[in-house]
């Protein structure tokens, strides 16, 4: 028989503790290690069932004298104790059968099997544009149910939603067991660009087409943003792969704000021209002195 120290899994150095002491070593111990601290740490989860084990045995005055009288028994004749190994993942070990009984396990299952437990929460995504994302719309949505059922869903999308954000749709997920509220419907919101708009974080970028005289002399242009026209001055000698930004034109920022339009700049060459226009090229080409691979050598 491997023998565990009760007192010793609850931080407790002597059984010579209280009640009331042993309650507060329990609600120390079970904090440290609970599960939902511990995350994925498998040796925390079965010091949890150990700490829980521990607790039960002594908390009850009947089952602790028993303990005491077997552990001063045994350990006096150097037996071998562990702090906590179960098999085949029990709530509780053989160790703890001895005060309980061994049926508790099925007890503990039968009285668990009874509690109303919520379902499982459905997640799913949906994708959106920017343009809806930035003043909001109402989408619909089918999923088929768990008995095979398709069933739609009108999905309102908020203005100013985020990217990533999600949607929770009450009670629409999997059945809750006994009597348990049913689990929820999660839509992760994707927001995709298209092909004028691309949306980083909370500013909005587009392309601004220039020709190359605009480029080089410089000019004033109207560019459509996501909810109104606006006058950009492109100032002279700007290249390709500049931005124009202009602030407080991109997307909502869910504090009264807006992020920046940003123009990057795309300097476009005709590829068909007319004569006249070719000659002007041809004579620019002969009269300049711009050579823009000596600013790169």
């Amino acid at each position: 028989m491997i023998y565990k120290d009760y007192y010793k899994l609850l931080g407790l150095e002597t059984s010579k503790v209280s009640i009331d002491e042993i309650k507060s070593a329990y609600r120390t111990a079970a904090k440290k290690y609970h599960p939902d601290v511990n995350v994925g740490n498998s040796n925390a989860e079965e010091r949890f069932k150990d700490i829980n084990e521990a607790y039960k045995v002594l908390s009850d005055i009947q089952s602790r004298r028993k303990y005491d009288r077997m552990w001063n028994s045994n350990i006096g004749k150097k037996k071998k104790y562990e702090e906590g190994k179960r098999e085949n993942s029990s709530v509780f070990s053989d160790f703890f059968n001895i005060f309980f009984g061994s049926n508790v396990n099925k007890l503990e299952k039968n009285k668990e099997s009874k509690v109303p437990s919520k379902g499982e929460n459905i997640e799913t995504k949906i994708d959106i544009s920017i343009e809806e994302g930035f003043y909001g719309a109402e989408k619909k949505i089918s999923l088929r149910t768990t008995s095979g059922k398709m069933k739609t869903f009108t999905i309102k999308i908020p203005r100013g939603i985020r990217n990533c954000e999600k949607i929770r749709l009450l009670g629409q997920g999997k059945k809750g067991k006994n009597g348990g509220k049913s689990g929820d419907l999660l839509i992760n919101i994707n927001i995709i660009d298209s092909p004028k708009y691309k949306l980083k974080g909370y500013d909005i970028y587009t392309d601004l087409y220039l020709t190359p005289w605009e480029a080089a002399l410089g000019t004033r242009v109207n560019i459509q943003t996501i909810d109104e026209e606006i006058s950009v001055i492109v100032p002279q000698g700007i290249a390709s792969g500049e931005h124009l930004k202009v602030p407080e034109k991109g997307y909502l920022n869910g504090q009264g704000g807006r992020g920046n339009f940003i123009a990057e700049v795309k300097i476009m060459i005709p590829k068909e021209m007319t004569s006249e226009e070719q000659k002007l090229f041809e004579k620019l080409n002969n009269i300049s002195k711009f050579n823009p691979r000596e600013r790169c050598s």
